[in-house]
């Protein structure tokens, strides 16, 4: 039976989500048959999902909380606990797993963290180590230095604040292991691309620091800054940022088989190719609009999706609902929009390529559409079937 766990918005994000939910086909029947069967595991507001690669153990960012969780499998449908919620951060929003499964990277929309997060050899969550420096300072002062007490963990704006603005402030959005074991992530809020190295360390570890340079193009990082607060670079040391144009938003990524990393945004409605050069150091080859109808401060992608062959990225439109399709040219380092379909549902938060389908979840409806995509062309088609579930935020197939 194909089964899907799906994670979504509870009481505490204004959500009807009662944990991590089982969406299921029934037993030799097709996508049409899909329905969600009820709670795998009671938790609140697991508003993303990410698999272990080798355990049947599955994370999730308990966003209302600003922790995560690990859950192993316990049966056809249902999950347990596999230790305490860790904490991460302010609306933790998005998990990545490290391809050998020993590293967890948690981004943190409200207060811009990067946290690095240990799993141990059952699939278990590292939990937090002591900052002995910390400790030591308040036993002999009473309290944190000036430094610790700021918030060390958020990246800088790389642009001015123009006149008569306020600041903006760093938000934390997704994550993705590169092929040369560094870490990329975004920054919606500043319009990065950070690029960090794992250091030695273990346990939780968050990842700060900023580079010295201001504008576009990449900036290049000395890792963790002076007073950086608590155990911040000895778990994540930055190497560098690729700055994006302001006001594009950088979303979410994924990593393609060429090798390029393509990046949609959230405020701009395009998607940046970036590439690695010689050195390592990444940047913006190309950059295109999602749809040539999108429009900006109306339509608002989420996911990024790529296809099987590689041949195809799909974007959700969030404002129009619709599912925007790009075919990537050349050696990968560009793509161009060719198709846009409905999406079938309100608020399409998250989507996933499944047997020649895309599964799709509607945060505002409380519904999760199939969508047939074309097996010539890759592009999105007809809506098949729709479903209900509890306010939708993300869809994970079931190892």
């Amino acid at each position: 039976m194909t089964r899907f766990w799906v994670g979504g918005y509870g009481a505490d994000m204004e959500g009807d989500a009662e944990g991590i939910g089982l969406l299921s086909v029934d037993e030799g029947r097709g996508p049409s048959t899909l329905r969600h069967r009820g709670t795998a595991a009671p938790v609140a507001s697991p508003s993303w999902l990410a698999a272990h690669p080798t355990l049947d153990v599955v994370y999730a960012a308990l966003e209302g909380q600003g922790a995560v969780q690990a859950f192993a499998r316990a049966g056809e449908a249902t999950l347990r606990p596999l230790g305490e919620p860790l904490r991460a951060g302010d609306s933790v929003c998005h998990l990545a797993v490290a391809p050998g499964g020993r590293m967890l990277i948690a981004s943190c929309y409200g207060d811009g963290r990067v946290v690095r997060f240990g799993i141990a050899a059952d699939g278990a969550l590292v939990p937090a180590g002591v900052d002995t420096a910390a400790a030591l300072r308040a036993a002999l002062f009473g309290e944190q230095d000036a430094s610790s007490a700021a918030d060390p963990h958020a990246a800088r704006d790389p642009y001015p604040t123009p006149a008569g603005e306020e600041p903006r402030a760093p938000h934390a959005h997704a994550a993705v292991f590169l092929p040369d074991g560094r870490i990329a992530t975004t920054d919606l809020g500043f319009d990065l691309v950070r690029i960090w190295r794992p250091s030695t360390g273990s346990g939780t570890q968050t990842g700060s620091g900023s580079g010295t340079q201001r504008g576009s193009g990449t900036q290049t990082g000395s890792g963790p800054q002076a007073g950086s607060g608590p155990q911040a670079g000895s778990g994540l040391a930055l190497d560098h940022e690729v700055v994006l144009p302001r006001g594009t938003g950088p979303r979410h990524m994924v990593m393609h088989p060429s090798g390029h990393l393509h990046v949609v945004t959230e405020y701009s409605c395009e998607v940046f190719t970036l590439a690695s050069a010689r050195d390592g150091a990444w940047g913006v080859v190309s950059a295109t609009i999602a749809s040539p109808v999108a429009q900006v401060g109306v339509d608002f992608p989420a996911e990024l999706a790529v296809s099987r062959d590689g041949d195809t990225l799909y974007t959700a439109l969030r404002g129009s609902n619709t599912l925007a399709a790009l075919r990537v040219r050349g050696s990968g380092d560009a793509v161009e929009p060719f198709a846009l379909a409905d999406s079938g549902v309100d608020w399409p938060r998250h989507h996933v390529v499944y047997d020649g389908t895309l599964l799709v979840a509607g945060q505002r409806s409380g519904t999760v559409s199939v969508v047939d995509l074309d097996a010539r062309t890759g592009a999105p088609r007809d809506v098949r079937h729709v479903t209900e579930a509890p306010t939708p935020t993300v869809i994970l197939p079931v190892r």
